[in-house]
């Protein structure tokens, strides 16, 4: 695996707690993501008492290390559990097991988890999301908590929230990607076999009826609108590569992908913006032209609204990094 960026500090420690009735492909995702990123991340696994685990499946998954090594996590990731393992009130050996973690720590949810943040009060005043599935009553139970159902993850902050199952892929790459570039983020995807970055969020997964058998797709019209973002796109642009009526296409692309179409233009400009700024010197202006916005004003506005920095602020914590 080669060295893609220096050592300048040691691993951070990602502190994954498994929960009675664990789902054991989300318990694996943190050490399988995190632990392709080039030594990047230690990542333990520990459960509230250092016992063995139930799991949803059928089998017991032993872990190496009791609640205390959350002391010590830089990062700590809360698995998920079958809806029907979520208990009325945060048990008193979870909730002691969430108070060791330390104030400045990053806390990530995937999944069901999020219900267990929120019974902490970890998500109070907050935005999340958890499954698509689970989001009414989830919404029930904790109005305090601002929920968006149909994103694959959230970053409030130092708490972080993933969707449903694989979006814990997702929410692990992001992860990747701000602490150390689009560069790694993309090399650990290749390595794990999965995308760098799936588009949209999860509301185009959430049940739909069967769409006409033989029904067009917009996936090669996306293809193509990739290999073209420098160039002024329309609408009208984009129904015409698919061969449909301009309100055929709008209402495909957004049960297809969960975002309009111009939304879904903005987030690959800016996601190709991104990329640039941390892997080239170009300026601002040239970058913004390569990946279609108008002017290196409009760049700004949309990688501030999308990460809340600027392009300048943005390139010079991945020139550091480097």
């Amino acid at each position: 695996m080669p060295d893609l960026l220096p050592r300048t500090r040691r691993p951070e420690r990602v502190v994954v707690l498994a929960l009675d009735g664990v789902y054991p492909f989300e318990l694996g995702i943190p050490s399988r993501i995190l632990g392709a990123a080039d030594g990047h991340y230690e990542v333990l696994t520990c459960s509230v008492d250092g016992l063995p685990v139930r799991s949803s499946a059928d089998f017991t998954i032993g872990v190496e290390h009791g609640p205390e090594i959350l002391d010590t996590a830089d990062t700590v990731v809360v698995t998920s559990m079958p809806p029907a393992y979520i208990p009325d009130e945060l048990p008193d050996e979870v909730a002691a097991a969430l108070a060791r973690i330390r104030p400045d720590a990053r806390i990530v949810s995937i999944c069901t988890a999020a219900f267990v943040l929120a019974q902490a009060g970890l998500l109070d005043g907050r935005k999340a999301t958890t499954h698509w599935h689970c989001a009414e009553p989830f919404r029930r139970r904790f109005p305090q908590v601002d929920l968006d159902p149909d994103v694959l993850f959230v970053a409030d902050g130092r708490i972080l929230t993933s969707a449903g199952a694989a979006a814990g892929v997702d929410v692990c790459l992001h992860i990747v990607r701000t602490d150390h570039g689009s560069e790694l983020a993309n090399f650990v995807a290749r390595c794990c076999v999965v995308p760098p970055f799936r588009d949209g969020g999860q509301a185009q997964y959430i049940e739909q009826p069967v769409p006409e058998s033989g029904a067009a797709s917009t996936a090669g019209t996306r293809l193509w609108a990739l290999e073209r973002l420098g160039e002024p796109l329309t609408l009208a642009d984009l129904a015409g590569h698919a061969r449909m009526s301009l309100r055929t296409f709008a209402r495909r692309f957004s049960d297809e992908v969960g975002l309009s179409p111009g939304r879904w233009l903005i987030q690959q400009r800016v996601a190709r913006a991104r990329h640039l700024l941390e892997s080239s010197d170009l300026p601002v202006d040239r970058i913004a032209a390569e990946v279609g916005f108008a002017t290196g004003a409009s760049l700004r506005q949309h990688l501030h609204a999308a990460i809340g920095v600027s392009p300048q602020a943005y390139r010079r914590t991945f020139q550091q990094a480097r």
